[in-house]
This record gives structure tokens, C-alpha cells and sequence, in this order.
């Protein structure tokens, strides 16, 4: 406790930068043997019993190097403020030097005088490069003495020997808090860089935080929880593998502790910041603070996980280093919170992913055919979206029996897979029914005729497709069928065998056709199938598409016993990595 008379010196005492360079002198050792030699150097030359490099803080003066100091100051390394005579030459700014302390009022009372005997005391400033004093080589004799010009003098130069010592050190400590800086900015930056790489890698809001909580506690914290909305998701990872067990249980036992999970939510939700807290004595629920504990609950911090669109915080993680471990820094708390924001921004991205997702899967379900009942006739359909687009896209499939019992089965692709496509191919699916139903045409004209509908109606559509009409014959069946730039369909015939539809190449739908398009006819035998696919299913970019059809048609022979379902699943193993939509038609034919 600082007496009255040592409130006023509390501004110079106080300074933040006289401060600063007291304590970057005093990171090292204490006693420091450079400043001890200093110390044993004035002692011969003055003839004092004790003298003392002493660096003054707010609250204590600091024994940087010392001669004849008794334990247990020497010891300690340092002295209570009340014990110092060398905070005058602070305050000051000049040397003082006082024969007897017991007659100079501001000292008179320095518990030191009776402690440690100290009667006579001369003090030099020590200056900072800024001129800053930190402290004083100082000598102090336990009996009533006059100090002569010459040693003032000599303490005076000793004391700018120190200071340059001082400026030394201080440049020196300064470039190194400059480096540690500048390595921790960087870790800094390496960190939120991963962190960014890995939650935007998934769309998977789950996966995205367990991948948070193992960056975390491998740059940043002991172990962590991440809780978002309530107990909806919560999970723990720990930097040490033993405890994996132990974290596999935590979150069924926090997501039944309500009052736990509750109090990080309210931390966070009260202010929208990083909170340091003491939740170890919070932990109720026995199981839970058993694992706490042997996880190790030293300091921590509760991050919110806010959304940058809504504006609310949407979880919070817990960050926990064990009790050996230091406090988290508050560059560790700043990135801790840019942290926050960015995991709130993943869980908006998966969140608007999910939405825009289940509108695309709506509209494409809503675009494709329920396929029809038809005796004699079993239809399968598989539609897979490319990997790299929306949900939905331009492959169509559609099948619908006319009057006169025949069956027309289409499989077409417009290009592009994303919302534009998708809705061409709802015009151009819609517009192949309402020509081809009722007509007893050839599959070629119907082609024909949807090519003329397309300009007339200035239909922007480019697109492949294959056009059949299927009708019974007495030993099994007649397909007519027309092919528009599309890959051939495939026939598996009841011995096993794979014939391939190839025909001469014709213009896609949509570009001018100046002749009109032709009809193939095949005869089918019964028990034979039919496969009508689009290109995303056998075309590759590195190989050619024969070759992608052969690897089709060899699927088809080893799988010919496969039911009907399981031959599409079996098929759609064989695809390429997708890059683009597959709409596949399978006609079984009894």
C-alpha cells in the first residue's frame, strides 16, 4: 500500500512507456552478472558497503545487479516500493545523493532505514534510448556521510556506461517481441487460412465442425466442444488420442446436461463476443465433470459462432487448455473470435446449400416422369445430378403408352446442368409428349417435327435424344427408333449377349436439319432389355466414347441375372467421375 506521499509520483511512476522499458530490461535473469560487476565496481571505487543497479516499476524496485544486499532481499531479487529511496531519482530525473536520509523529509520514513540500516544514499539515473528514467546505480552507507564531487562524478559516468547497457537490451528485447510478433501473425494467418480451406471444403455442416475442432486442438487449444443451436450438434474433440474415448461420450452426456450447454449459449448470446471463463465450476452433471477433469480444465474461452447474415449467434465454441498450460493471449482470443465468424459463415453457406438444394431436388422431381404401369413392360429410371453443378439439371428420361397400346420411351440431354437446362428440358420433355401422343408416326418424323416446334417457337435448346416406339409383335417385340446426336442404346438379349444401336450421326435438336430425320428398326426378342442413358454415364474426358460404351456393354453381360433396380445401381458404378448429369431409362421386355 503506497503512503500519501508517494500518490503524486504515481503519473511519472505509472508512465506506460517508461514502464515498458522496465520490464523489457527486466526479462532476463535477476541478479544479471553484468550489472552485478557494475554494482562490485562502484562498491571499490566509492567505498560504500552496498551498491545496487536497481530498475524502479510502479509497485516495486527491481535488484537488476547487486552488492551487500542482505537476504531475504537478496534473495527475492526485488524490494516493496515502500523500501525505496531510488523512485525520488525517478520521479526527479536527476541524481540525488543525501548524506542522511533520516533528515531529508521525503525519506525520513523509507522502512529501509531501519530494515536495512541505510543512512547515506547517492542514486544516478539509468535512461531509456528515450531518456526515460528506469532506474539508478546507486551506493548507500550505513552511516551519515557527505559525498564528494568526484564521486558523484564517477557515479554519474558509471551510470551512463549502465544506461547504454540498458538502451542495448531494451533494442534488443524490442526486436524480439517484433519477431515473436510477426511469428505469431503468421501462425496466426496459417491458422484462419486453414481453418477458411477446410469448412468451405464441405457443405456438410456436421463434418465442418468435427474438421474445426481438430484444427483447433492442434493449433490452438487442449481440447474444445463445438455446440451449435441448442444440443441439436455437439461435439469434442482433445489434442491427446488417449482422451478420444472420453470426448465420444461427452456430447451425449452435455446434450442431456442442459443447464451446462445453456450457460456457454447465454455467455455468448449476451454480448456476441469471446468470454473468459470459469466453467469448470459450472459442470454439474457427475459424468461430465469426471471427463472435464481428466481432460484437464485449466483456461478457457467461449467463442460465438455468429452468422454474418442474420446477425445472431448461432453456437459457441469452448476452448480449453489443460492447468499447465498458460492463459490464452488476446492475439489467441482475437483469432479465436475471426474464428467465430468464419464457422458462422460455413454454417450459412451449408444452411442456404441445403435449402437451394431441396428447391432444386423439388423442381427436378417435379420435371422427370413417374413412370407408368404397364403389363408386359417393367421401367426402371435413375437420375444423378453432375458433382460439380446444382442439384438438378438438362437429362431427361419419359415413358407413356398411346392409344394403340405401343409404348414411347425418350431419353434426351439438354446442355448445361443448372436451373436454365432444367427448365429447356421441362419445355422440350413436355413438347416431345404433346407431339408424339395419339400419332401413329415413325419415331423420325415425330423427331422432325419437334425440330420445326423448336424454331417456330424459338425454343433456346440444343440437345441430344433418342426417340423409340415400342410395339408387341407375335414372337416378341418391333422398336422403331430415331437418334439425334445421342449415344446408341443398348440391347442385353436373353443368351447374355450386348448389341449395340450404333446408326449414322444426325444434328442435335435444336440446329437447322435441312433433311429429315431417319427412323431405325430393330426386332427384340422377349425376356431381351433395353437401355436408353445419356452421355454422363460413359463419356470420359480422357478416353474416347466407344470406349465408355464398351465399358457399358461389359457391365450389362456380367450383370445380365441382376434384377431390374439392381442392374441400374450396378451400371451407375461403372460411370466415369461425374462431371456431368446421367438420366438412365431401363425397358425390360417379358
Amino acid at each position: 500500500m503506497l503512503r500519501a506521499d508517494m500518490i503524486g509520483d504515481r503519473s511519472v511512476l505509472a508512465d506506460p512507456a517508461r514502464l515498458r522499458s522496465v520490464r523489457r530490461i527486466a526479462q532476463g535473469p535477476v541478479p544479471d552478472e553484468a550489472f552485478d560487476r557494475l554494482a562490485m565496481l562502484v562498491r571499490k571505487l566509492v567505498d560504500a558497503p552496498t551498491c545496487v543497479v536497481c530498475l524502479v516499476d510502479e509497485e516495486k524496485q527491481i535488484l537488476a545487479g547487486h552488492v551487500g544486499v542482505p537476504d531475504p532481499q537478496a534473495a527475492a531479487g526485488e524490494m516493496p516500493l515502500t523500501h525505496s529511496f531510488s523512485r525520488h531519482v525517478v520521479v526527479a530525473g536527476e541524481m540525488l545523493a543525501v548524506p542522511d536520509v533520516r533528515a531529508d523529509p521525503r525519506m525520513r520514513d523509507n522502512p529501509a532505514i531501519e530494515e536495512l540500516g541505510a543512512i547515506a544514499y547517492v542514486g544516478a539515473p539509468i535512461t531509456d534510448p528515450d531518456g526515460l528514467v528506469v532506474g539508478t546505480l546507486c551506493a548507500v552507507d550505513q552511516e551519515p556521510r557527505v559525498w564528494t564531487p568526484s564521486e558523484v562524478a564517477l557515479l554519474s559516468e558509471l551510470a551512463a556506461v549502465c544506461s547504454s547497457e540498458v538502451c542495448l537490451r531494451i533494442a534488443r528485447a524490442a526486436a524480439d517481441e517484433a519477431r515473436r510478433a510477426a511469428e505469431s501473425a503468421h501462425h496466426q494467418l496459417e491458422l484462419l487460412a486453414e481453418v477458411t480451406e477446410s469448412l468451405t471444403a464441405t457443405m456438410d455442416v456436421d463434418e465442418a465442425m468435427r474438421r474445426l475442432g481438430r484444427i483447433l486442438t492442434a493449433r490452438l487449444a487442449d481440447w474444445c466442444v463445438v455446440l451449435l443451436g441448442g444440443p441439436e450438434h455437439v461435439s469434442a474433440t482433445h489434442r491427446d488420442p488417449e482422451r478420444a474415448a472420453d470426448m465420444a461420450r461427452l456430447p451425449d452426456l452435455a446434450a442431456r446436461s442442459k443447464v451446462d450447454l445453456r450457460a456457454m449459449l447465454r455467455a455468448v448470446r449476451r454480448g456476441g463476443r469471446v468470454v473468459r471463463a470459469d466453467l469448470a465450476s459450472r459442470v454439474r452433471d457427475p459424468g461430465l465433470a469426471e471427463i472435464t477433469a481428466r481432460a484437464g480444465f485449466g483456461s478457457s474461452l467461449i467463442v460465438p459462432i455468429t452468422s454474418p447474415v442474420r446477425r445472431r449467434v448461432l453456437g459457441a465454441v469452448l476452448l480449453v487448455n489443460r492447468p499447465e498450460r498458460s492463459s490464452f493471449t488476446a492475439a489467441e482470443e482475437a483469432t479465436a473470435a475471426e474464428i467465430g465468424r468464419r464457422a458462422g459463415l460455413a454454417v450459412e453457406n451449408s444452411r442456404l446449400f441445403r435449402e437451394q438444394r431441396h428447391v432444386a431436388e423439388v423442381l427436378q422431381r417435379s420435371l422427370l416422369t413417374e413412370l407408368p404401369a404397364i403389363p408386359g413392360v417393367e421401367l426402371h429410371a435413375r437420375y444423378l445430378p453432375a458433382q460439380d453443378g446444382a442439384a438438378v439439371g438438362g437429362d431427361w428420361y419419359d415413358a407413356f403408352v398411346q392409344p394403340d397400346g405401343s409404348v414411347v420411351v425418350a431419353v434426351g440431354d439438354v446442355s448445361g446442368h443448372d436451373i436454365e437446362a432444367a427448365a429447356t428440358m421441362g419445355q422440350l420433355r413436355n413438347l416431345v409428349r404433346g407431339d408424339a401422343y395419339g400419332r401413329d408416326e415413325e419415331p423420325g418424323g415425330l423427331l422432325t417435327t419437334l425440330d420445326r416446334t423448336l424454331h417456330g417457337l424459338r425454343v433456346p435448346a440444343a440437345a441430344t435424344a433418342v426417340l423409340a416406339r415400342i410395339r408387341r409383335s407375335r414372337s416378341g417385340y418391333a422398336v422403331s427408333f430415331a437418334n439425334a446426336g445421342h449415344p446408341p442404346p443398348l440391347l442385353l438379349l436373353p443368351n447374355g449377349d450386348v448389341q449395340v444401336w450404333w446408326v449414322p450421326p444426325e444434328p442435335l435438336l435444336g440446329l437447322p436439319s435441312p433433311e429429315p430425320r431417319s427412323t431405325s428398326h430393330r426386332y427384340v426378342p422377349s425376356g431381351s432389355v433395353l437401355l436408353l442413358y445419356t452421355d454422363g454415364l460413359v463419356e470420359d474426358r480422357e478416353r474416347l466414347l466407344d470406349d465408355g460404351v464398351e465399358r457399358l456393354c461389359t457391365a450389362l453381360r456380367a450383370n445380365a441375372g441382376c434384377t431390374g433396380p439392381d442392374l441400374c445401381s450396378r451400371l451407375l458404378e461403372v460411370a466415369p467421375a461425374r462431371t456431368d448429369d446421367i438420366a438412365l431409362l431401363q425397358v425390360r421386355l417379358d
